[in-house]
């Protein structure tokens, strides 16, 4: 990443300060951890959720909500994180599950994993607008949470990209549907593909159904 001088070092360095209003308040959790997911909108591929606990004094410049951020921007980020979180993991929910439980349990289920995927046990979650049900470990949810808190901000680039290089595999075996390129998401190639194509095994079934007839088959 290139150096920040000045001012502009200055700017970001106080906008990072800004993103640890939820940490600093709440400094007598030793291990406060931020929970985002990536994926609850596309037709087809898993959700995904991240998890991060970042050092209480980690400023990690550049580190935003992962939809703010350029795909260069959230690799370099990616890297970044998980080198220097105390603990970071992702789980990941794929479309039959999807299909069966709903997205919004499908992304329950998926933070669920990723809090358990950790190597220490936190002390607190913030999680980005949800409440996630049956989690013992006490959390808070922010609305927009991932441009508000570095926690958040690091969990959303961890899943985010995660999910990006599960697609980028996808678009090799299916490369009619251009998977590499829309990530899953319903863009008018995507659904011209569909409707040419008909669906792949990685299709959410529930979400195509205008696109393929009422059973999404």
């Amino acid at each position: 990443m290139a150096a920040l001088k000045g001012e502009r070092l200055e700017k970001e360095l106080n906008r990072l300060e800004q993103m640890c209003e939820y940490e600093k308040a709440h400094r007598d959790c030793a291990l406060i951890c931020g929970v985002d997911e990536a994926g609850r909108g596309p037709l087809a591929g898993p959700v995904v959720a991240g998890a991060a606990v970042l050092p209480k004094d980690s400023r990690i410049l550049y580190l935003n909500d992962s939809k703010k951020l350029s795909e260069k921007r959230r690799e370099e980020l990616f890297v970044r994180i998980k080198e220097e979180a105390i603990a970071w993991a992702v789980g990941i929910v794929g479309p039959e599950r999807i299909d069966e439980i709903n997205i919004l349990q499908a992304t329950y289920e998926a933070m669920k994993q990723a809090i358990g995927n950790l190597s220490q046990t936190p002390d607190l979650l913030l999680c980005d607008a949800v409440t996630i049900p049956e989690v013992k470990i006490p959390q808070i949810s922010i609305i927009k949470g991932d441009a508000k808190s570095l926690s958040i901000a690091a969990a959303s680039v961890l899943a985010k990209v995660t999910r990006d290089h599960m697609m980028e595999e996808y678009d090799k075996l299916y490369p009619q549907y251009g998977f590499g390129k829309h990530k899953g998401y319903g863009t008018a190639a995507h659904i011209q593909a569909i409707r040419e194509f008909g669906p792949c095994p990685i299709h959410r079934r529930t979400f195509i159904r205008k696109f393929t007839g009422a059973d999404g088959e």
